[in-house]
């Protein structure tokens, strides 16, 4: 199974997706903030296949990560979440980097199906769109 990094700053959502995709047999570290997760993807050994990152957190954004990892980290799969329409829009910038976005409210089946399809890829030029999928503006 994969190696997963999730960066979310609510700790329930960020509880509640480690636990599923610990129960899919993935081996997931969960973080607060952008920050902590620069600091963790540096040190880990081996190295994580995704980022499941939030849009929306305190100290380093999703978007300032995404950029920060795609540059360092060129191989490693990005998955965007947000509860948020205009940040979706922001993200729309980045298909060329990440592979999806993923819009909060989800349930466990969600994501879990979105984590597999990004893993599944062969790379990012694979990548779904970031295209509104019935959010309002």
């Amino acid at each position: 199974m994969a190696n997963i990094l999730i960066a979310e700053d609510e700790a329930s959502l960020r509880e509640f997706v480690q636990r599923a995709l610990g129960h899919q047999g993935h081996d997931v570290e969960a973080v607060r903030d952008g920050a902590e997760a620069l600091h963790c993807l540096m040190e880990a050994d081996p190295p994580f296949d995704l980022l499941l990152t939030d849009i929306v957190m305190p100290v380093m954004d999703g978007i300032a990560l995404s950029l920060k990892v795609a540059k360092e980290y060129p191989d490693l799969k990005i998955l965007l979440m947000t509860g948020y329409a205009a940040e979706r829009q922001r993200a729309h910038n980045l298909d060329e980097l990440i592979h999806d976005v993923i819009s909060k409210p989800f349930t466990l089946d969600e994501i879990c199906a979105r984590v597999d399809e990004a893993l599944a890829s062969s790379d990012k030029s694979e990548a779904v769109t970031t295209s509104d999928q019935g959010l309002s503006k």
